[in-house]
């Protein structure tokens, strides 16, 4: 019987959906982070539950054919990169293997998977840095998160960041430490600064510093600082969030320095980058998908194309290029003000329609009053990590829409709301489970993976499902 602190020696069997090995050690399951398939390991046992357990990796015994050598001093320690111990193509086939695996387990499907699309950068790929500042009895220290800890691991570069990243980290530590700015405590609730945040459009950046109150002593000083050791042009905000949250950003931002919105294009379609504006954090691969989604739309003069959980509009707008209508739905005032910026920018105002409120209290109603019309109906989701809401599923089915492309970010909640579209899954009692003998209702033309976030565990997938006739 295995408890806490035991050590083993086993053969690594598979890797889990987090990029773990996995043991089957008597009548365990162990998981152990940065172990690989076919590796004789020693691991220490931290946790047992039941006949799960949790440990961590002691010594490879025999090592992989496919593991390299991980070039980041903190890999291991910070919790943004999961597999750079691992070959990049055997990445892509993990992530690949682990889409269809995911669809088998949670959906009972069977499923093709189609090569995963990548870009030419394994390395320097993000757009965006993220940067947590906090106080501690060395004084003020910026890095990334722990995996699922608020612990911040000090770093001076990340090598998933662009090669301007080791400059912003010294910038703001020489600012830090010549002019003793303190940095915001979690636990005292004391302190000014809370977060950096950069983002790069057509090689400027914008800077926000996040901070519990509006007046920063001696930026002034801090701006000549980023001018004298950034070699780009830049923009530079405060942002004042003073609540116990864990949100990055508060309601106000204070513009500074520098210009107050960039513009840039995707696919033709030009969009305004400020402070607030979400952007995918890879925009090659980006580019690649949303041109798959148009393509599997195959929209037509007669389509109305429903762009549900539509944000600032960027897709919608695409999509509204080559079909007579598109419909963006989006919770979100602030994106949808901005959807509507975006329609104006590309002269589309007379080809999309966008509504403010929840996806599954407007798409019925939306797609009623286009079938009405006798409009074909293609509906593009592009849901939050939790999945689609039950109703805009069942509005889907009810509704016998012609075609669903699905975008998604998380494996689990994708293949559950493919499940129930196809019907191998169905609703009993408020529970999602298995159908026997089910009738199929959708069928599924394409299942795609884009390697949008290289060396983590994180895959984004294209789903293309056609109603059966």
């Amino acid at each position: 019987m295995l408890k806490k602190n035991d050590e083993i020696i086993n053969i690594v069997c598979s890797l889990g959906s987090n990029g773990e090995g996995i043991i089957k050690h008597e009548d365990y399951t162990i998981f152990v982070p940065y172990a690989l398939i076919g590796e004789k390991i020693k691991c220490k046992i931290l946790k047992v539950d039941k006949n799960i357990c949790y440990g961590k990796l002691i010594d490879i015994l025999e090592p992989s054919k496919d593991r390299v050598k991980a070039d980041c001093p903190v890999f291991t320690k910070c919790g943004g990169c999961q597999l750079q111990h691992l070959k990049y193509l055997s990445q892509l086939e993990y992530k690949k293997e682990n889409v269809k695996r995911t669809f088998n387990k949670i959906a009972n499907l069977n499923v093709e998977v189609n090569k995963v699309v990548c870009g030419e950068k394994q390395f320097r790929y993000r757009n965006k840095l993220q940067l947590p500042v906090i106080e501690t009895e060395k004084g003020v220290e910026i890095g990334f998160y722990a995996e699922k800890s608020h612990r911040v691991i000090p770093i001076e570069d990340c090598l998933i960041n662009p090669n301007w990243t080791s400059k912003i980290i010294s910038t703001f530590k020489k600012f830090f430490e010549k002019f003793k700015v303190s940095a915001y405590n979690q636990i005292t609730r004391k302190g000014l600064v809370r977060e950096i945040t950069v983002k790069e459009i057509n090689n400027s950046l914008l800077i926000v510093l996040v901070c519990t109150k509006e007046n920063v002593p001696f930026i002034e000083n801090l701006i000549d600082l980023l001018k004298e050791n950034l070699s780009l042009d830049f923009s530079f905000y405060i942002n004042v969030n003073n609540s116990q949250s864990n949100v990055i950003y508060g309601e106000r931002f204070i513009h500074i320095y520098g210009k107050t919105e960039y513009i840039d294009q995707m696919l033709g379609v030009k969009y305004l980058v400020g402070p607030q504006s979400f952007m995918q954090v890879n925009k090659e691969i980006c580019e690649k998908l949303y041109s798959k989604v148009c393509e599997l739309a195959s929209l037509k003069e007669n389509t109305t194309v429903i762009d549900a959980y539509s944000g600032a509009g960027l897709m919608t707008a695409l999509l509204a290029q080559k079909s007579k209508k598109a419909i963006g739905i989006e919770i979100v005032k602030e994106a949808v003000d901005c959807a509507n910026q975006l329609l104006a920018n590309n002269a589309l105002e007379n080809k999309v329609k966008n509504y403010c409120g929840k996806c599954e209290d407007l798409l019925p109603q939306i797609v009623k009053e286009e079938k009405e019309k006798g409009a074909e109906i293609v509906v593009v989701l592009d849901p939050p990590r939790k999945g689609c809401d039950i109703k805009v599923i069942q509005s889907i089915i009810e509704n016998q829409i012609d075609k669903v492309v699905y975008v998604s970010c998380m494996p689990s909640t994708l293949a559950r709301d493919v499940g129930l579209l196809t019907g191998a899954l169905e609703i009993k009692n408020n529970n999602i489970e298995r159908a026997i003998n089910f009738k199929e209702r959708y069928k599924i033309s394409a299942i795609i993976p884009f390697d949008m976030f290289p060396q983590t565990k994180h895959v984004e997938t294209l789903v293309c499902l056609e109603k059966v006739k």
